[in-house]
C-alpha cells in the first residue's frame, strides 16, 4: 500500500517523475492518547537549501500548527474538498532552513467498508487514533508534508504502557517510564511517506542474516510468530540474492485491527484473520516482502503508471507457482481474470494503472502487468532478464521511477531496442486475439510438410508477437517446440518434418498476453460475478429463514454494484440473454435449466455427485457454475443452513478462479474446490485420427544466476 499516492493524487500534487527529489528531514516527537483519539507533536524540519524562504505544506485539518522558530509564520491557504487536509504557507526568516513547530488534535476517521467488487468487501482508513489501534500514513497528513519531496526521519513516540509503535526503518528502541513507554524509530534513507501504527502487541524478534525479523501480534502466539520469522529470513535471503541488498534494517509482520493486506517500507500490516490462513505465509507474505524492492524503495512514478504490482506479482506469486510446476495454469488463470473482468469497455492501458480498486484494475495492473514481465523474460532470457532487474534496482533505489526507467535498464543490459515492446504492452489497451486456420499436413519427399496460418483477429493494430507452438510427430516421444514471429496481422508457417504431424498446439503454456478463446475459458465464479451485467435470482418458494438468508446475501453482493440486479424467480418468465445469472436455492424454479447446463458433474435432489463422490445438501453448502447453450454463464448456490449462507457471503467471491465449491455445514470448512477442465481449444488441433495432444513439460522456474 502506497498511501502517499492517495494523498498526492487527491490533491493534484504528483511528484516530478524519475528524479532524485529533495529530501526533508523530520525530527518528530509524538505523544499519543489512544483513548482520547489525539496526538501532540513537536516537529523539527530540516529543509533543503533550495527550499527558499516561503514553502507550502500539508497537514490534517484542525491540528493548528504553531511555529516555535522566531520570525516564522504559518498561514492556512486552502482546505481539501472533503475538509480533512489543510494546505499551509510557511514563511521563514531569511536563510533559515530548520524550522520547529507544534501541533495537535484529533485524527479519528475510523475504518470504512465497501464493496470493491461483487461481494468483495474492502476496508480502509484515512487515519485513526483510538483504543483499538493507531493507523497514520500520508493520507492522514499527520506530519507536515512538503509537495514534491521525500522524507527522512527520527521518530519518538510516547504511549501508554503496554502499547508499542511501529514505523519503517530501525527500531524499536523502547523505554518504560511509569505508566508511559517511549518508542524510537529512525530511517535516514529517503522515503515517500512516514508511517506510524500502534497497538497493544507482543513483540517477537530474530536477528537474521539479512535483516532483523519482527512479528507484532495482538495476542501471544509463539508458534505463529516463529512461522513468520522463519519465512521472513528465507524470503529476504531469496530476493537479496536475486535483486540486490535488502534496503532496510528490519522486516516486520504487524497485526492490524481490521482485515487488511498492506505493504509498507520494512513492514506489512495484515489483518488477524489473514495472518492465520495457513497459505498466506507462502503466498501474500512473500509478495509483501518483495514490495520492499519494488514500490517501497524504488518508488512509483504514477504519471507513467504503476509498474510495481505486476513485477511483484511475477517475482512472488508467479515464481512460487513455477516452482510447484504450475506456472502455465497460473498464467491461464490470469488471462481468464482479464477476460472476466477487464476485456472490452472496462479495459485501459497499463500506463494508466495506479492502484487496485476492483476487478478490472486488478486484471490490468496485476495480471497484464505480470504477463508483461513474463514475455520480457522469454524475449531476453533468464540471465539478461535478471541483470535488467538488478540494474533497475541499483539505479533507482530511493528514487521515483517508471516504465521509461525500467525499459532503459533492460535495453542497457540486452543491447536491444525495446521501445516497440513497451509501447504495445504498456501504452495501449487491449490484447491480441489469435486464430489458427488453413492447416494442411501432406507427405513430402523428405517426410511430411505442415502448413498453417496464424491470424490476429482483434480490432485495432496488429501486435508484434513471438508465438510459441508445440507439435507432436509419429515416432517421437516428446513434443517439438518452436516460435512464429508475427510482424503483422498474419503469418503463414511452412514446416518440413521427418515424420507425420499428429497434434499442433499454439501457445500451449499460455506464454502470451492474449484474449482467451471462449473454449479456453471454462465457467468459473469470477466469470459470473465479474460480468458486465449480473442477475441474482432468489427462490420465492424457499422456506424462511433460508429465503431471508439468500436475500441478505444477494443484497450484500449487490451493494455498490450498479450492474447487479436482484429478482425473485416468480417474477421471471425466462432467464435473460446477455446477462450472467446467479441462482439461489434448490427451490429455484430455474434450477432444471442449470442442471441441464451442468457438465462434468450431476446435481440432483440429494446434492452434488462429482468424480464418484457425493456432497449431499443435508450436510454441505454448494456453489457451482455452468455454461448453457446460449454461451450464458450461470452460477448456483444451494444450502439448507441459513447460518452457512450468511457465513459464506463474503467468502465465496474470493474463490473466483474455481468452477465448483463445497463447504461442510458442521464447521464451514472448504472441502471441495476445483476448475472445470478446458476440454477443447481452437488453438489446439489434432492432425491425425486419435492424436492425443501436445503437452510441453513445465518450464524451469526463474533461476538466480
Amino acid at each position: 500500500m502506497l498511501a502517499r499516492f492517495i494523498l498526492i493524487i487527491g490533491l493534484a500534487l504528483a511528484a516530478t517523475p524519475a528524479v532524485a527529489l529533495e529530501v526533508v528531514h523530520h525530527d518528530l516527537d509524538v505523544r499519543l492518547e489512544p483513548e482520547a483519539g489525539t496526538l501532540q507533536v513537536r516537529a523539527t524540519l530540516s529543509l533543503p537549501d533550495t527550499a527558499g524562504d516561503r514553502v507550502g505544506f500539508l497537514l490534517h485539518a484542525g491540528l493548528d500548527p504553531q511555529p516555535e522558530t522566531p520570525g516564522a509564520r504559518i498561514t492556512q491557504t486552502r482546505l481539501s474538498a472533503d475538509g480533512s487536509v489543510a494546505t499551509y504557507r510557511l514563511d521563514l526568516p531569511p536563510g533559515v532552513r530548520r524550522i520547529t513547530l507544534r501541533y495537535g488534535g484529533s485524527i479519528r476517521h475510523g475504518v470504512t467498508r465497501g464493496n470493491e467488487d461483487v461481494g468483495r468487501e474492502r476496508a480502509s482508513s484515512r487515519g485513526n487514533i483510538g483504543p483499538e489501534g493507531v493507523f497514520l500514513d500520508g493520507a492522514a497528513a499527520w506530519y507536515p508534508y512538503l509537495p514534491e519531496t521525500l522524507q527522512a526521519f527520527t521518530l519518538k513516540v510516547d504511549l501508554p504502557a503496554g502499547w508499542l509503535a511501529v514505523s519503517q526503518g530501525a527500531g524499536p528502541g523502547a523505554e518504560t517510564e511509569g505508566k508511559r513507554i517511549r518508542v524510537r524509530w529512525r530511517e535516514e534513507q529517503p522515503q515517500d511517506d512516514i508511517y506510524l501504527v500502534a497497538a497493544r502487541w507482543t513483540l517477537y524478534r530474530h536477528p537474521g542474516d539479512v535483516a532483523e525479523g519482527q512479528v507484532y501480534l495482538r495476542e501471544p502466539d509463539p508458534a505463529l510468530a516463529e512461522t513468520y520469522l522463519a519465512a521472513t529470513e528465507a524470503y529476504l535471503a531469496r530476493y537479496s540474492a536475486l535483486l540486490g541488498p535488502y534496503p532496510y534494517a528490519k522486516f516486520a509482520l504487524v497485526e492490524n485491527f481490521w482485515q487488511s493486506g498492506y505493504g509498507m517500507p520494512s513492514f506489512t500490516l495484515l489483518g488477524s484473520q489473514v495472518i492465520r490462513l495457513p497459505f498466506i505465509v507462502h503466498t501474500s507474505y512473500p509478495h509483501e516482502i518483495l514490495h520492499n524492492w519494488w514500490g517501497n524503495s524504488v518508488y512509483i512514478d504514477y504519471a507513467h503508471g504503476n509498474w510495481a504490482e505486476g513485477l511483484t506479482t511475477y517475482l512472488a506469486d508467479h515464481w512460487l507457482a513455477e516452482e510447484r510446476g504450475e506456472g502455465a495454469e497460473y498464467r491461464r488463470t490470469a488471462l481468464q481474470r482479464y477476460a472476466d473482468s477487464a476485456a472490452g469497455e472496462r479495459d485501459f492501458p497499463l500506463a494508466e494503472f495506479h492502484g487496485r480498486h476492483g476487478g478490472s484494475t486488478q486484471a490490468v495492473g496485476y495480471d497484464k502487468g505480470m504477463m508483461l514481465y513474463h514475455m520480457l523474460r522469454l524475449k531476453l532470457g533468464d540471465p539478461v532478464f535478471v541483470a535488467g532487474l538488478r540494474r533497475f534496482y541499483a539505479e533507482n533505489r530511493f528514487r521515483t521511477a517508471g516504465f521509461p526507467q525500467l525499459r532503459k535498464a533492460f535495453e542497457t543490459v540486452s543491447g536491444q531496442d525495446l521501445s516497440g515492446f513497451f509501447r504495445q504492452w504498456v501504452a495501449e489497451s487491449g490484447a491480441p486475439q489469435l486464430v489458427l486456420d488453413r492447416i494442411a499436413a501432406e507427405p513430402a519427399a523428405a517426410g511430411w510438410e505442415l502448413r498453417f496460418r496464424l491470424r490476429q483477429a482483434q480490432a485495432g493494430f496488429a501486435y508484434r508477437l513471438d508465438v510459441p507452438y508445440a507439435l507432436t510427430l509419429t515416432g517421437e516421444a516428446a513434443p517439438r517446440s518452436g516460435r512464429v514471429e508475427m510482424t503483422g496481422p498474419e503469418a503463414t508457417v511452412r514446416l518440413e518434418l521427418p515424420g507425420r504431424p499428429l497434434f499442433l498446439a499454439v501457445d500451449p503454456r499460455f506464454d502470451l498476453f492474449r484474449q482467451l478463446a471462449p473454449s479456453e475459458r471454462p465457467p468459473a465464479l469470477g466469470r459470473v460475478l465479474g460480468a458486465e451485467r449480473l442477475l441474482l435470482v432468489l427462490p420465492a418458494a424457499a422456506p424462511e429463514p433460508l429465503r431471508g438468508a439468500y436475500r441478505a446475501l444477494a443484497q450484500a453482493w449487490a451493494e455498490g454494484q450498479p450492474q447487479v440486479r436482484i429478482v425473485e424467480d416468480a417474477d421471471l418468465q425466462r432467464l435473460p440473454v446477455g446477462s450472467a445469472v446467479f441462482l439461489f436455492g434448490r427451490e429455484n424454479r430455474f434450477l432444471p435449466a442449470f442442471r441441464k447446463a451442468l457438465t462434468g458433474a450431476a446435481l440432483d435432489g440429494e446434492g452434488l455427485r462429482l468424480d464418484e463422490r457425493r456432497y449431499p445438501l443435508s450436510s454441505h453448502s454448494l456453489v457451482l457454475t455452468a455454461r448453457d447453450g446460449a454461451d450464458r454463464v450461470l452460477g448456483w448456490f444451494g444450502s439448507e443452513d441459513p447460518a452457512m449462507v450468511k457465513g459464506l457471503a463474503r467468502r465465496v467471491p474470493h474463490y473466483g478462479k474455481y468452477g465448483y465449491l463445497a463447504f461442510g455445514n458442521d464447521d464451514g470448512r472448504n472441502v471441495l474446490k476445483g476448475q472445470w477442465p478446458v476440454t477443447r481449444s481452437v488453438l489446439q488441433v489434432p492432425l491425425a485420427p486419435g492424436a492425443g495432444g501436445a503437452s510441453l513439460p513445465p518450464r524451469p522456474p526463474l533461476a538466480i544466476p
